[in-house]
């Protein structure tokens, strides 16, 4: 028997990851992942992964594609070295409700993916996005990962209660094959 996927509120979420320092003084680069920036000052502390490291935000402000922030207890550019890549973790029911058909990629990691033929797939085990619209990757029972794109055509149902979604596996690509003139 398959267990039921995590309850939403059980989940932790990553919200932003500690850059490399800025000046001298301690101040970090931040690379928010909420969908306004800015809303990393209204989760209050933030915690590491293991949720033994508590962070507060004391100030931010934007900078080119990240955020230059101060965290309390951070007063020296060796402090903030020691902290570049630390992921920062709310609980996922500190975030806000979503509308029908908006998901956050934490709801969809460990979601089971089968076709709408009802042939299983795999899990989902992350989410990406490197510039064109998110990208579910999903481990299938054996081999390589799948990369689909996440989108009405290929995923029409996402069952968050029910811990699947269907997905409609695109058609071959054109300009995928070579031409082979015909002899």
């Amino acid at each position: 028997m398959a267990s039921a996927p995590a309850k939403a509120a059980d989940k932790r979420v990553c919200i932003a990851r500690i850059g490399a320092p800025h000046g001298v003084r301690g101040a970090v680069k931040l690379w928010p992942f909420t969908e306004d920036p800015l809303a990393i000052l209204d989760y209050g502390p933030l915690t590491s992964k293991d949720g033994h490291r508590r962070f507060v935000v004391e100030t931010a402000r934007e900078a080119k594609g990240h955020l230059v922030a101060t965290l309390e207890g951070v007063a020296s550019r060796n402090d903030a070295e020691r902290l570049n890549g630390v992921e920062l973790y709310i609980d996922r029911d500190q975030l806000p409700g979503t509308d029908a058909d908006e998901y956050y990629h934490a709801d969809l990691i460990g979601l089971a993916a089968e076709t709408t033929a009802g042939e299983a797939l795999g899990r989902v085990i992350a989410v990406h996005n490197f510039g064109a619209g998110d990208i579910l990757e999903i481990a299938p029972p054996s081999g390589p990962t799948l990369l689909l794109p996440f989108s009405n055509a290929v995923v029409p149902t996402v069952d968050i209660a029910g811990g699947r979604l269907l997905i409609e596996p695109p058609g071959e690509i054109e300009g995928d094959t070579p031409d082979h003139p015909e002899a």
